[in-house]
């Protein structure tokens, strides 16, 4: 029975911490940390359980079920579950994700030297997506060259520039924003729900446990076991990152006090500690760190398309590789237009798919529990995705003043309800049954 060396374990932890590792990871926690001055320690604190717990979370329900989204919709029904997949599938992949990897690569790497125009952008893109497709057609040699070679650069990258923050930082810690003076770790919660890397969990599974097999593992445990592994350096790997950048933000007052982004802020801290030398270094970084996350990304669309339709994993990955690439120079502002609806719609189900999934032990009949609080959650997803399209005076007040609504958390409180009428009904049905037998 073939076993994983410590080296190769912790290349496919690299291999992990560099799919998820995207541009978003890397601009959020400084304007969350700009934001929350002096409360930054409750506010990292709720980043990390949604940036970092819930990721990790969705990569150990995959691994107990055997990576793959299927069998984790499978109490839905085959129909609802597949759905539910091409959904998450698509819009984590060439309908948005994948494209965004490139448009903002560009635009924070390239783009301060090149302008900002279509121009630079075509040629940029067309490099970036040769690049993705040559990392992606081979997906059993990704530990080998993510793992193993890019994701040490990426580090080695990141290292500098999180160490430069916490030993070199621009200033003292700053003064407390408005949003997070009340309560700083909601605050940090919300932001890290916002980096959306549960859904990037949910396409990235299958790919972790497909790189395990292709080391010539094959034994069901020990595949689960090794990807919580992964999961579990990848967590530590982007925590240590996360809490640095927040640092890097809540420092910065002083020289990026007017930024309105993330992006902003670390473009301000490494020309101020670094000069150009800085700048090439932040573009070294999230053109990295967008890299990875594409080759992932197709990766796995390329492993779950292929399985689906009568077609071939290298043709799947080529179509949607040139897909991506027309997307990408549509620009940043329409993608982001069309696709936030979608994503914040979509989010709140593989939220409660991976709970429900975790807790299924709990239920006699998953089934039960599992079809009626999904479908609650994705009318109020939809409620939630309406409202970002900018339709919420279409949708009923009521729907509005449910708690944490502004903040796109309005289904919480319906399928927390929900859940619990749920698992009484499922225990009352259980007994009847069983008096009946």
């Amino acid at each position: 029975m073939t076993r994983l060396q410590g080296s190769d374990l912790l290349a496919l932890g690299f291999m992990t911490f560099a799919l998820f590792l995207g541009a978003g990871n890397i601009i959020f926690p400084p304007s969350a940390g700009m934001a929350a001055g002096e409360n930054i320690g409750l506010a990292a604190l709720g980043f990390l359980l949604t940036g970092v717990g819930l990721p990790l979370l969705t990569i150990v329900a995959l691994a107990r079920v055997g990576g793959g989204m299927a069998l984790l919709t499978a109490p839905l029904g085959k129909r609802a579950g597949m759905l539910f997949a091409v959904a998450v599938y698509l819009a984590i992949g060439p309908l948005f994700a994948t494209p965004r990897t490139a448009v903002v690569s560009f635009e924070m790497a390239v783009a301060p030297f090149t302008g900002n125009s279509a121009t630079p952008l075509l040629i940029y893109s067309l490099a970036y997506f040769a690049a993705v497709l040559f990392l992606s057609l081979n997906p059993g040699q990704l530990v080998d060259r993510i793992g193993k070679f890019i994701a040490p650069v990426l580090l080695a990258a990141l290292l500098v520039l999180g160490g430069a923050a916490l030993l070199m930082p621009a200033g003292e810690i700053g003064q407390v924003a408005a949003d997070y003076q009340a309560a700083p770790f909601v605050q940090g919660f919300l932001q890290g729900y916002l980096t959306m890397d549960t859904l990037g969990a949910l396409v990235f599974g299958i790919v972790i446990a497909t790189a395990i097999r292709d080391r010539g593992v094959t034994d069901g445990a020990l595949i689960t076991r090794y990807s919580v592994i992964a999961g579990l350096i990848a967590a530590v790997g982007l925590s240590l990152v996360y809490l640095a950048l927040f640092y890097l933000g809540a420092t910065s007052q002083g020289i990026a006090g007017e930024a309105q982004n993330g992006v902003q802020i670390l473009t301000a801290y490494v020309q101020y500690t670094f000069g150009t030398a800085g700048s090439l270094l932040l573009a070294v970084v999230i053109t990295l760190a967008c890299l990875t996350t594409a080759v992932g990304l197709l990766t796995a669309c390329g492993e779950f398309f292929s399985s689906l339709l009568p077609v071939s994993y290298r043709v799947v990955v080529v179509v949607f590789g040139l897909f991506s690439l027309l997307v990408a120079n549509q620009g940043l502002t329409q993608l982001i237009s069309i696709s936030v609806p979608v994503l914040v719609g979509l989010y709140p189900l593989a939220i409660v798919l991976v709970a429900l999934s975790l807790l299924d032990n709990l239920w006699l009949s998953s089934r039960r529990v599992f079809v009626p609080v999904m479908s609650v959650t994705l009318v109020f997803g939809l409620i939630d995705g309406f409202a970002a399209a900018g339709f919420s005076q279409l949708l009923p007040s009521l729907f509005s003043e449910l708690p944490l609504a502004g903040e796109s958390l309005g289904w919480l409180l319906p399928v927390l309800v929900t859940l619990l009428l749920a698992s009484l009904l499922d225990r009352l049905r259980g007994k009847t049954q069983g008096a009946l037998a």
